[in-house]
Formats: C-alpha cells, sequence, structure tokens
C-alpha cells in the first residue's frame, strides 16, 4: 500500500518510441501552465523501473518524467551494438536512443520547450554528452555518472550526485567537472556559478549510500528536485520518494512468509539425502573449483551469447558445478546417505515445482513493479534456458556438497564465499573484459543469502536437495537473463 501511495495523483503511461519502450509519469491533475520535462537515463544493466524514485519524485512535483530502456536492456528488444571494447559503437546507440527520447519529451502535450536531464552511471555519461551538444537543455543531473571526458566543458546548470560510499576515482570525476566553474579549490555541498547564466555547478555526496543505494537516498532525491525548481522556477508539493524501508519490509515479509510454506511441502525421501561430508573433505572439495575454474577459463573464448557477461557468468557456473560434482564422484562417495534408495519421484517434482513457483515469482513481480526488469520478455527466454545449464550444473552440486545428515553447520555459507572469491579472481584475471561483474555482487551476495534460507527450509521438509538447488538455479537463471544487457554479436 505505501509503494502504491507514492503513485498517488499520478497519471503512468506506457508508449514505445521505436523499439524504446517508454513510461510517462505526470500529474493526473496538472496546472493549467504548460509543464517543463525531464528525460531520466538509468545505467549498465538498469532499466526504466530502477530509476522510479527520481521519476515519481518529479511528477509529484509538477514535471512530465519520461523514463526509458536503452537498447539491449529492460524490455527493449533492439540489442546493444558491439561490446564493452566497442565504445564508440555503444556510444552512438546510446545517444541515439536518449535523442528519440528527448525528441519524443519535447512533444508531449501539456509540456513546453524547457527540458533537463537525470542520468545514472552509464546513462549519467550518456546525459552529460547530450547536454553539451544540446545548450537548450535547461539542467542535467549526473547520478553517480562514468564519466567518459571530464576534460570537455560541462553542460549548462549541472548537479552532480554521488553516494558517500562510492570509490575515490569516481568521485573524483565530478570534482574534475566542478572545478571548471571555480577559481581555486571546489568543496562538496557548495554552488559554483549562476543558473540564471547556465554556468552553476554542484557535487553532492549523499551519505551512507553506495552506487545502486544512491537511486533511494531522500537526501540525493531532494538536491535533484531542489536543482530542477532552481532552474525552472517553480514549486511543487515537496514530496520525495521513499520506497527504501517499504521495500525493505515486503521482502522481508515475503522471505519470511517462505518457511512456514515450506513446511506445506511433501517429503520426498525416508531420510535426508546428500554428501554429508564433514570438514577435513568438504573444504577442498569448496576450494578446488573456486581455484581452477577461473584459471581455466582465463584464456577461453566465451563470446557465445548475446548477453554481455552473461555468457562469461554461465560457463562459470557450469564449470564451477561440473568440477565440484567431479570431486564429489570421485572423493565423497562414501559420504552417509549419499545414494536416492527410496527417493518419490512424483513427490519430489511436486516439491520442486511449488518451491519454484513461490521463490522466483515472489521475488520476480514485486521486483519487477517497483525496482527493476526482472521478468523475461519473449527475446530473453533462449537466454534463461542457456543461463539454467549453467547455474542448475552449480546449484545441484553445490546443494548435494553441503546437505545430507552430518554436513556441517556452516557449509551452505562457506561455499558461496569460495564462489564470490572466485569471481573476484576470475575479474582480476581479466580486468577489462569483466569489470562490470563487480556491479552485481551485492545481487549475487543478496540471492545467495536469500534463496540460502529457501532451500534450507526446503530440504528441512523435502529432504532433497534438488529441490531447493531448482530454486536458486532457476532464480539466478532468470536474474541474470534478464538484467545484463543482449548485444549483437
Amino acid at each position: 500500500m505505501q509503494l502504491q501511495d507514492a503513485r498517488t495523483d499520478l497519471v503512468v503511461t506506457d508508449e514505445r518510441v521505436g523499439s524504446i519502450p517508454v513510461t510517462v509519469h505526470r500529474l493526473a491533475q496538472p496546472t493549467t501552465a504548460p509543464m517543463p520535462a525531464v528525460v531520466i537515463a538509468h545505467g549498465f544493466a538498469g532499466s526504466r523501473q530502477l530509476m522510479q524514485p527520481f521519476a515519481v519524485t518529479m511528477a509529484r512535483n509538477g514535471y512530465a518524467a519520461v523514463s526509458f530502456d536503452f537498447p539491449g536492456h529492460g524490455r527493449n528488444p533492439a540489442p546493444m551494438p558491439g561490446d564493452l571494447a566497442d565504445v564508440d559503437t555503444r556510444h552512438q546507440a546510446l545517444d541515439y536512443a536518449l535523442d528519440q527520447v528527448v525528441a519524443y519529451a519535447r512533444a508531449l502535450p501539456g509540456t513546453d520547450d524547457r527540458l533537463a536531464l537525470i542520468g545514472h552511471s552509464m546513462g549519467g555519461d550518456v546525459v552529460v554528452r547530450h547536454a553539451r551538444a544540446q545548450p537548450t537543455i535547461a539542467a542535467t543531473v549526473g547520478v553517480s555518472p562514468y564519466l567518459s571526458d571530464t576534460a570537455a566543458e560541462g553542460p549548462s546548470n549541472l548537479l552532480v550526485i554521488y553516494g558517500s560510499l562510492e570509490p575515490p576515482h569516481l568521485v573524483d570525476q565530478g570534482y574534475a567537472l566542478l572545478s571548471q566553474a571555480a577559481d581555486g579549490p571546489v568543496a562538496e555541498n557548495e554552488t559554483y556559478g549562476l543558473i540564471a547564466e547556465g554556468t552553476a555547478r554542484r557535487l553532492v555526496l549523499a551519505d551512507g549510500v553506495e552506487h545502486i543505494g544512491v537511486l533511494y537516498s531522500a537526501e540525493g532525491l531532494r538536491e535533484a528536485l531542489d536543482w530542477m525548481n532552481d532552474v525552472f522556477g517553480q514549486r511543487g508539493d515537496g514530496f520525495v520518494d521513499r520506497r527504501g524501508p517499504w521495500l525493505g519490509l515486503l521482502y522481508l515479509g515475503l522471505i519470511v512468509l517462505a518457511w512456514p510454506l515450506a513446511r506445506l511441502l511433501p517429503a520426498a525421501s525416508p531420510v535426508f539425502l546428500g554428501a554429508g561430508v564433514k570438514w577435513r573433505r568438504l573444504l577442498p572439495l569448496a576450494v578446488a573449483p573456486a581455484v581452477l575454474t577461473p584459471l581455466i577459463l582465463w584464456r577461453m573464448p566465451t563470446d557465445f551469447l548475446p548477453l554481455m557477461l552473461g555468457d562469461y557468468l554461465v560457463v562459470h557456473f557450469g564449470l564451477y558445478g561440473l568440477l565440484t560434482a567431479g570431486g564429489l564422484w570421485m572423493f565423497a562417495r562414501a559420504g552417509p546417505h549419499a545414494g536416492t534408495n527410496g527417493t518419490n519421484a512424483g513427490k519430489l517434482a511436486m516439491a520442486a515445482f511449488a518451491a519454484v513457483a513461490y521463490g522466483v515469482l515472489a521475488i520476480a513481480l514485486p521486483a519487477d513493479r517497483f525496482v527493476t526488469a526482472f521478468l523475461p520478455g519473449p527475446e530473453r527466454w533462449s537466454l534463461v534456458l542457456a543461463m539454467l545449464v549453467g547455474t542448475a550444473a552449480y546449484f545441484c552440486a553445490d546443494e548435494w556438497l553441503t546437505r545430507g545428515p552430518q554436513a556441517p553447520r556452516g557449509a551452505y555459507a562457506v561455499t558461496k564465499l569460495c564462489f564470490l572469491a572466485s569471481l573476484a579472481l576470475a575479474v582480476a584475471l581479466n580486468l577489462h573484459k569483466l569489470f562490470f561483474l563487480i556491479i552485481i555482487v551485492p545481487m549475487i551476495m543478496a540471492f545467495f543469502v536469500v534463496y540460502g534460507l529457501f532451500s534450507t527450509w526446503i530440504y528441512q521438509r523435502v529432504r532433497h536437495p534438488l529441490a531447493g538447488a531448482l530454486v536458486s538455479a532457476v532464480a539466478f537463471a532468470i536474474a541474470i537473463a534478464v538484467i545484463f544487457p543482449t548485444v549483437s554479436r
């Protein structure tokens, strides 16, 4: 109810500009005067849903807020051309998409020719480049922007917002732009230049947030709204979106609800199945794949799916799972209750289906509605199936390794830390290609925690590792196939 209440008094419409999905937030009963338009651009692996806090805040205060999906992102069926190394081609595609949406926003009924831009991360760079080339853009807000050029003259009336927990080298890019409007040293929360002359510059560090959390920062949203109001000389009701705590409460409820629901699942085995190995055997089986997987893949080509970085992840998951399964077969066959005698296949299938249905939809439906694109469109289902090959191999092997009547407490957490360390090693070995994997580490950690709880509760009732493994495998496959941008190979 609280999340829905943020959209009170708004009309939200979904349109398409060519292949670009566009969402417009505006007041249901606007004033008679024409309103300014604000075009809002998401970052790498984002979507227009991710920018809802800014869209809702601007719309509730009298702006026509226009958000959209870049090529390859969200529900835009057009892939992003090129790859991470082909910077010029990628910039051209992103710039062209923004050009189209800006033209659409200028022609919206009820708006005038006044227009501003807001962009996050990759989108921050795109809007800064556009505003530099188009002096008619009245104001630009870069939210944690990755800037490709800090030497060029900044656009008119530029506000830069970073989270206080972001890397210093990223924040330094904002200071470089800020210094263009000052004769000496610059400081945060100080405005340099004059808004009336289009020379204003300001940098804000939103307290206690990082690269994604900055999108939910009330401080950052307030600064962006005040900046727009100062530029356009108008005042709304001062509403600022505060969905963060309500999203946390919603997901806490959905996670807690999984515990009593798991107790309704049928028991598929008379005994608890799994390798049941103790620490002496488990640790080598957990560490060896973590080290070997990135080393084996270091020089191997992994660009075979039209999904940026997703193709590497599916291979990493798959190889990691195969190495774990191979280690189990070679060294842990004598584990107690490692067999499957007595398993009721029908009950196992029923339990797995029910667990996957709740474990995936309970997370995906509200995420797609209130957070970011999370439900796959028609063009992404084949990618989901491809990802499932790798994630199923990993989670089935890992669940079997960490479950069983004599499995040590904490084994599940240890193997997940080993997997994260393995990804870190892969990034370190190939930083240029895999750098953006760092962006999804918080998501992977959150998924490991949430689906670790799910699989534990499911295992306690079903007594077979496969049901919990499939929940995690399907959830990860969908998340990676939907979040990462599609590209043309």
